[in-house]
């Protein structure tokens, strides 16, 4: 027998949520990967950015420039991609769903192989709630370990 059907303003708001997850995604990755190849490197290059992420360098212009109109990177024609303090702000929130995540998947005994990959979905879609709730449950498993 099916399952009770939720109301449709319910079922609405969660796609909803879930799309707008969905456009926030790339941003979040894009500028995770900055602060990452800043602290590596130095700075962020847009063939390190397109290396990195499999896709051409007219995709990461494209998509920086977006991230500029948003205030997220500011950069200058032929330069490096720098985060704004919102941008900076931003990756810093990222990395810390991500760390989650991640050691909450490797908590329950997924490989850290593959948990690092579902860790970069699941890390997209996760509310603040449920992440505080992840995070609660890993330090108590790991026994203040995280």
């Amino acid at each position: 027998m099916p399952g009770k059907l939720a109301k449709a303003a319910e079922q609405a708001a969660r796609f909803g949520r879930i799309r707008a997850d969905h456009r926030s995604e790339i941003a979040e990755d894009y500028v995770e990967l900055i602060a990452d190849l800043i602290d590596a490197n130095g700075e962020a290059r847009v063939v390190d950015l397109a290396k990195r992420l499999g896709v051409t360098s007219a995709t990461v212009n494209n998509t920086v420039r977006r991230l500029q109109r948003d205030g997220l990177v500011h950069t200058e024609p032929y330069r490096s991609i720098f985060l704004t303090e919102e941008g900076s702000n931003l990756a810093a929130h990222c990395r810390r769903r991500h760390r989650i995540v991640l050691g909450f998947l490797q908590a329950l005994g997924v490989s850290r192989e593959v948990a690092a990959h579902d860790a970069e979905g699941l890390e997209h879609h996760v509310s603040d709630e449920t992440l505080d709730a992840l995070a609660s449950w890993t330090e108590r498993i790991r026994g203040g370990e995280t």
